[in-house]
């Protein structure tokens, strides 16, 4: 091992023993071999000196094949190209779970529920789940109209990673993702007038709206193969911790585990996604509100969950800022991981520091 000053450092080494910012934050693990960005973002966090194994000019590179090639790395163009196989089977089993539920949600109030056919689908699109980036994936929805069905499928995926994430037992994971796919199915009984109305509502129509959730319940009782939890998240959904949702105003210790992880997939994905009369929020900006709203509102718990599993997955992604400058996330503070560091052009653009800047899209 040698102790090499930060400003005589070339691309290629290895580090030889964990990096760590002055507040002890972990910046780069043992072994890490160093890209030019990396000397950027130590120059960034004033890092005097590292340790690396061998010397500086040693051959220890990176993706460097036998014929010499470098090897592509998810942050480079060519891993970026297009969507890969394995997000292209996500896509058309997430396009054919959509296409079923949109024929067959309005159908609910004349015939029986075909919940063993939707869950047989919803299963073929879990099995496809490692191809869904909860804050990177925007779904084809040309007709505005088709909101419905895009959200109660995006809740279905997001609710069914959170009770993965929140150790939830596994003979439950499809439950729950049935729960977060039914949980707005009331609305097939709310007017169409109401529920595509392009402006706010007003006092009679929110009340209409608000009906959704006990309506749901209803519908849902008359189906087979569903645990409570299912009816309970829809009719429990719009509930809050502290008694202040609908309908019933129930407290944190009346809500049951599926609500409120549906709760957080609900609010996540009605903000994210393009309605037609209100248009998608930063997935980043959207995880700090619900941050706030955890006090009091949401559980903490599964929030946190949330904003951890989602952000620690996202060094190298390639991001928009709100003005318009696109860049590469290279470092996420554990304690602010919606706010990390970008690389733009050579340049680290710390959003910790620079509050007015965000995140608006993952591209």
């Amino acid at each position: 091992m040698v102790r090499v000053p930060v400003n005589e450092l070339e691309a290629g080494v290895k580090i030889a023993v964990n990096v760590y910012t002055d507040k002890g934050n972990l910046l780069f693990q043992k072994g890490r071999i160093l890209l030019p960005k990396d000397l950027e973002i130590l120059q960034a966090f004033m890092i005097d000196e590292v340790e690396i194994q061998g010397e500086a000019g040693d051959s220890d590179k990176k993706g460097t094949e036998p014929d010499g090639k470098e090897s592509a790395s998810p942050g480079t163009d060519a891993a970026r190209s297009g969507p890969n196989r394995r997000e292209r089977s996500f896509m058309e089993e997430y396009d054919q779970m959509v296409a079923l539920i949109k024929t067959g949600f309005p159908s609910v109030l004349a015939m029986e529920i075909p919940i063993f056919q939707w869950r047989a689908q919803l299963e073929k699109l879990i099995d496809q789940i490692q191809g869904y980036r909860i804050l990177g994936f925007t779904p084809r929805m040309p007709d505005k109209h088709d909101y419905m069905y895009h959200h109660a499928v995006l809740c279905a995926l997001t609710s069914y990673m959170l009770a993965r994430w929140l150790d939830v037992p596994q003979k439950n994971w499809i439950q729950v993702a049935l729960a977060g796919l039914l949980h707005d199915l009331g609305k097939v009984k709310i007017s169409p007038m109401v529920l595509h109305k392009p402006t706010p509502l007003n006092a009679e129509e929110k009340v209409e709206m608000n009906n959704h959730t006990t309506y749901g319940y209803q519908i849902l009782k008359n189906a087979t193969a569903l645990q409570e939890g299912v009816l309970l998240a829809a009719l429990q959904h719009h509930e809050r911790i502290d008694g202040s949702g609908y309908p019933l105003a129930s407290t944190g210790e009346k809500l049951h585990l599926y609500s409120k992880i549906v709760a957080v997939a609900d609010i996540f994905h009605a903000m994210t996604l393009d309605s037609g009369y209100r248009g998608a929020t930063s997935p980043y900006l959207v995880l700090e509100q619900l941050e706030k709203d955890s006090f009091g509102k949401l559980d903490p718990a599964i929030v946190r969950t949330l904003i951890k599993q989602t952000t620690q997955l996202s060094l190298g992604t390639r991001v928009k800022l709100s003005n318009r400058k696109t860049g590469e996330i290279v470092y996420a503070d554990a304690h602010q991981p919606t706010r990390p560091m970008v690389s733009i052009n050579g340049e680290i653009v710390n959003l910790m520091q620079d509050r007015k800047l965000f995140i608006m899209e993952v591209l």
